[in-house]
This record gives structure tokens, C-alpha cells and sequence, in this order.
């Protein structure tokens, strides 16, 4: 599942970059379904979960944007300086702060745990 996960990725990245508008959009949900059952399936192995989830979210980040290009309302100004691309940065953030608890919060404490447990 995960190998074809990367071939659905690459069809809406090489349609978005050819702007293969149908094909681009139509691999959206295959590519970001894929991703979420990645998810449901590594759900009991935190370090996965988050890694996955954090896919999830680039891969969430990266169709706006492409929709967001497609669509023409990329550089529509949404405030004095942000554009309509640029809302993409919310999913990325989630991603990035997903891992960044993981790292800093969650990886300690199950090392933490482990040395407790071999002590």
C-alpha cells in the first residue's frame, strides 16, 4: 500500500508540475486517502502515527496549493501580503508541529520510560 501511495503522490505532482488539471485533482483523494488508512494502520506505534500524520498533512498542504494554482487564485491577495497559496502553511504547521511534539516531548518520555523499565 505504501509503494502505491508513492506512485498516486508522484501522478499528482508530475500533473500539477505538466498543469494536468483533471488528473491532478482526480489523484488527490487516492493519494490522501492512502494516507490516512497509513495512518488508521500505524495508529498503536506513536512514532509512525506521528510521521505519517504528518504526511497526511504535507500531502494536505501540497493539493491547496496545487488546486490553489489550477483554480487561479494563488496570488489573490488575501491580506496586505499573504496570498492564497500561501494558506498552505497551515497544514504544514500541524505537520511540523506534530513532529516537533513527537521529538520533544513524546520520544523523551518513552526513553525516559525505557530506562526506568531496564533499571
Amino acid at each position: 500500500m505504501e509503494n502505491m501511495h508513492i506512485l498516486f503522490w508522484l501522478i499528482k505532482d508530475i500533473s500539477w508540475c505538466m498543469v494536468w488539471k483533471p488528473l491532478g485533482l482526480l489523484m488527490i483523494l487516492p493519494t490522501l486517502g492512502i494516507a490516512v488508512v497509513i495512518c488508521w494502520r500505524t495508529r498503536t506505534i506513536k512514532s509512525e502515527l506521528a510521521h505519517n500524520l504528518a504526511i497526511v498533512f504535507w500531502i494536505t498542504a501540497n493539493s491547496y496549493w496545487m488546486i490553489s494554482e489550477f483554480m487561479g487564485f494563488d496570488t489573490l491577495l488575501i491580506g496586505h501580503t499573504i496570498e492564497g497559496k500561501h494558506l498552505a502553511i497551515v497544514p504544514f504547521l500541524i505537520g511540523l508541529l506534530i513532529l516537533a511534539y513527537y521529538y520533544l516531548v513524546q520520544k523523551p518520555r518513552e526513553e525516559n520510560q525505557e530506562q526506568v523499565s531496564t533499571l
